[in-house]
Parts: C-alpha cells; structure tokens; sequence
C-alpha cells in the first residue's frame, strides 16, 4: 500500500455541481487528492476536467452556480470570499492553464510576471526573487535563463510560455498544483522533461499535484491514480495501473483503444507524385528585429534574431508533410511566412508557380483561398465577438462564394462534420473548451476548400477520441480533394501515423528529411535521435514505468 492511501485527504470535492443557468455542466463529481500524490483526470473537451479544477481554484465565471462541498485540509472553500482566494492561490493552491498566452500580462517582462507571487506570498526581497526565478526558469528548460527572463510574452514560442507559466505556478511551493494540458503545446523533449519535473516535484517536496490530460502515455508514466470524466460526471476512477489494464467503463476502453501506441503506421497513403510540388520553399530566411518603444529603447541597441536560416521544402498536391522540432525552432515562423504574415529576409516562396510575397489584388485573394492556416492557439484566431456558427460562415460569404444565408447553412454543415455539438453553435470561442475551439478553427479553415491547409499543432488541444476523428477526416478530405497538408506537430506518433514524409526542425534549420518511416525509425542526426527517444508510449499490461506515490 502507497503512503499517500494511509494519509488523510489533502483535498476532498464531495458532490460537486457546476451550473450556468439551467444547463448543468459539472453533475456530482466527488474524489480526494492525497498529500503526497498525483491523481491524474482524462476525459474528451468538454466533459468537464477543466471546470471542475477551475472550482477548486475559485476562478469560476460569475455566471456560474455551484453546489456540494470542496475542502483542502478541512477548510471548506466554496464559500470563501474573494480576499481569502486571493490569500490561498499562489501560496497554497498553484494552477498552471492550458493557454498560457491567455494569462500572461504583455506589458511586463516574463521574469518579473514569475518572481511577483514569490515577492507577494513569501515577503522576500525583488533581488531574490530574481534571483529564484532564473532558477525556475532553468529547471522547466528555458535556455539562457537570466536574458530569457527579461523578455516579453510576444518574444516567446507558445511552448516557452508554457513553461514560464509552470515556474510561476511552483515558485511559492504550493501544497497542491492544478496542472490543466501542461505538456499540450510541447515538443516530446520539453514534454518528457516537464513530466519528469512534476514527479521529482512530487517525489522531493511533497507536491500534490492534479494533471488534467488527454494524453493517457503522460497520466500512466505521472500518475498514481485517475479519473476518467465523460459529459460532467466521473465514469470510472482507481489505481493507474488498474485502469489501463482492467477498464470497466466502455468509454474508457474507447479512449485506450485510441490512443497512439507505438510507431505502427497504418496510414500512410501512397506517396503523391512529387514531380511538381504545389509549393516550394526555396533557401528560407525569416529574421526578426526588434522594435523600439518606451519599453524597450532604441531598436537600433537590439540584435536582429534569425527564426530561420535557408531552409528549403516542398508539398505536391495530395501530400501530408510533417514538420517536428522543439518549441522555438522556427516550425510556426514557417507556416506564418507561407500565408504572408512574416515577411522573408531572404529565399522565395513559390505556390503553384507564383511568388506568394509578390501577389495583389484578386491573384491574392485567390491565394488566400486556396491556401488556409489553422493556428496552434484556437482563442487568438477567432473573433471574440463572434458565435462560432458566425465565425465559420464569414469566410465564404467575404470571398464570394455565396450569400449570408447560404454561407450560415454550408457553416451548419462544416461543424457537423467537426462534430461541434448543435447547441454550441451560438456560443462565443471563449465560452468553448480548448478541443471545440479547435474545432471551430479547422471548420473555419475548410470553409472555403483549401488546396494546401497548413495545420499547426491542430490535435495537441483533442482528446485521443476526438484526434482519431479529425484525424480521419483529414484523410477523407484528402483522398476526395487532393488535399495537400502541411502537418507541424509535436506528436511524433500522429506524424508517423500520416505523413509521407517529414522535416526535423531545430534552431531555425532543418537538420534531417525524408521519408517518415525512414526518419522516425532510423534518425540519423543526434538532435532526431534524442526526438525519438524522448517519446512516451502507452503499454497496457506493461506495468513499469507507472509512478506510484512517495513511500
């Protein structure tokens, strides 16, 4: 028996709901957290996981109306006003979030953003807290600490901020960490690490910690326990191991069965015809330089930073090409030159014989039908003002392609085929999980019948259910469209699963291409190599390397 089991509960949630009005998202969910331990919650978007921890924090929306009890040790929390939350988040109860560039402040600078709680909760002084935090900042894997720390949230890749927001979260040693998809927006390296620091966190200090994930790999290497949630309500729970050997419930079977396991690739379609690619990136370059403002001085003080140095890639018409690399490695600096929103320094790109930087006008307009992006951060590229069903629809009806009323219907049948549930329809992005946000942004994107959709990070927001369905209709649209895919990701399971080919990414380079299998199985470079070694599979029946609780 593990010492968490002996312990009393840390924190008890008993029958707690979860109301906006008359529709009930959260319906008597009840479990403990031991001291000690890290119980792990899986479950499709929406089901619930992310409200559930977000009550345990206080951060729920006004318009929200709880019901049941919630204690951290006795102490009952519901009914706490908001001077006592302020007092108990940061110091006692940490909550890392799943879109970090929602809850970073633009305006200040990273390090100072980390050391505030320290500075706040512990009464220490701003130069030690400066000096903790380029700690922090080394131990979640920001290179060059003390320079990164004076950086700006727009100055880090969506990965970086990650983890930024993960030192914030542990630097007072909270009691309990509430980790919502921490790993989400990671390459497999920064995910194996970050992992690797939560357990040490919980094996050295003590940490209690509540993983939210949709990947069952990362809750069965992390966790002693899980909880599986399906439409608000707990439909099975236990030991990790028991769970992912001897599941009761047919929904969590769904979601082993699911999940990615190994590099078995019983996807990959005939390779297209390469003879003439659809685009072509011929000796790339992207260099950013620095603005000046009030904040930061002159731009003329500041050293231009090269994203991307002479890269050269191809897609053919019908293609799925993947593009894998560590967070800040140029991957997204690539896909935002292809659609015109960073300007090259230097090299072309050529779409179906154009130059994509000398278009205007309607030979524009064309391009930017016929190539789409879906963005890593589904929040940021929605309107905010927008219903959803809006939001698909304003594409087609702004280009052309039919009027208002015919484009909100063609917008019905788009997210249909996403599986975006009816009754979300009218909803903002913000009142979406991270998963039905993704959604929304793919319908977006098809909307108008893409020849090339560049997909950025698109899956790592899904639960495995729901990757395995966009998944699948990608290909569909492929096979029917000769749909061309340029896939970035960080999930070498899903490239090996689809891609015919892949590009590795580091440092704004590309260090090693071909054929997926070819790379993925036997990598040549060392960079490629530590990729592949870094990933974590589920093995049911396989019980070592599941991580139990401090004995």
């Amino acid at each position: 028996m593990s010492m968490a089991s002996k312990l009393s509960p840390l924190m008890e949630v008993e029958n707690l709901s979860i109301s906006f009005g008359s529709l009930e998202t959260v319906k008597g969910v009840s479990f403990s957290v031991n001291a000690g331990e890290i119980l792990g919650i899986v479950g499709e978007s929406g089901s619930g996981k992310s409200l559930t921890c977000r009550a345990l924090m206080g951060i729920l929306p006004r318009t929200a109306t709880t019901m049941g009890a919630v204690r951290l040790e006795g102490r009952s929390l519901l009914e706490l006003g908001e001077p006592d939350w302020c007092s108990i988040r940061g110091r006692e109860l940490g909550m890392i979030f799943q879109n970090p560039a929602s809850h970073l402040d633009p305006l200040r600078r990273i390090g100072k953003q980390v050391a505030a709680p320290m500075v706040r909760h512990l009464g220490i002084s701003k130069r030690e807290g400066e000096r903790r935090t380029i700690q922090l900042l080394e131990d979640v894997g920001i290179q060059d600490a003390h320079a990164r720390s004076r950086s700006y949230p727009h100055e880090f890749s969506g990965g970086m901020k990650q983890r930024a927001m993960i030192a914030a979260a542990i630097g007072c040693g909270p009691k309990l960490l509430i980790a919502d998809e921490p790993t989400t927006a990671l390459d497999v390296t920064v995910q194996a690490r970050i992992l690797k620091l939560l357990r040490d966190l919980n094996r050295n200090r003590g940490l209690s910690i509540i993983l939210i994930s949709h990947d069952l790999a990362a809750i069965a290497s992390t966790c002693s326990r899980v909880i599986v949630m399906r439409n608000g309500e707990i439909v099975e729970q236990g030991p990790t191991e028991e769970i992912i050997n001897r599941p009761k419930s047919s929904y969590t079977q769904l979601l082993i069965a699911s999940q990615p396991n190994g590099w078995s690739n019983t996807g990959d379609p005939a390779p297209a015809s390469r003879s003439i690619p659809l685009i072509s990136v011929d000796k790339l370059s992207v260099s950013f330089v620095p603005r000046g403002n009030l904040l930061t001085g002159s731009a003329s003080k500041r050293i231009p930073f090269l994203a991307l140095n002479e890269v050269d890639l191809q897609v053919s018409a019908g293609e799925t090409v993947g593009i894998v690399g560590e967070s800040g490695s140029g991957k997204s600096t690539l896909a935002r030159a292809i659609v015109r929103q960073n300007k090259p320094s230097n090299g072309a790109i050529s779409f179906d014989g154009s130059d994509v930087h000398e278009l205007s006008g309607a030979e524009l307009m064309r391009f930017q039908r016929r190539v789409q992006m879906v963005f890593q951060n589904p929040y940021d590229s929605l309107n905010p003002r927008m219903s959803v069903r809006d939001a698909v629809a304003e594409p087609i009806w702004r280009h052309g392609l039919s009027d208002r009323r015919s484009a909100l219907m063609r917008a019905d049948d788009l997210l249909e085929m996403v599986e975006l549930p009816r009754a979300l329809r009218e909803r903002r992005p913000r009142q979406l999980s991270g998963g039905q946000c993704q959604r929304v942004g793919l319908a977006r994107a098809l909307s108008l019948e893409p020849e090339l959709l560049i997909a950025d990070e698109i899956t790592s927001a899904l639960d495995v259910t729901t990757q395995a369905q966009i998944l699948e209709l990608l290909g569909r649209l492929q096979r029917e469209r000769q749909l061309a895919l340029l896939y970035i990701s960080h999930d070498l399971g899903v490239v090996n699963s689809i891609c015919q080919r892949v590009y590795v990414f580091k440092g704004g380079r590309i260090v090693e291409s071909g054929p997926t299998q070819q790379v993925l199985n036997k990598p040549q470079d060392s960079y490629t190599r530590e990729l592949v070694g870094s990933v974590t599979h589920l093995k049911p029946h396989a019980r070592q390397g599941m991580c139990h609780a401090p004995r």
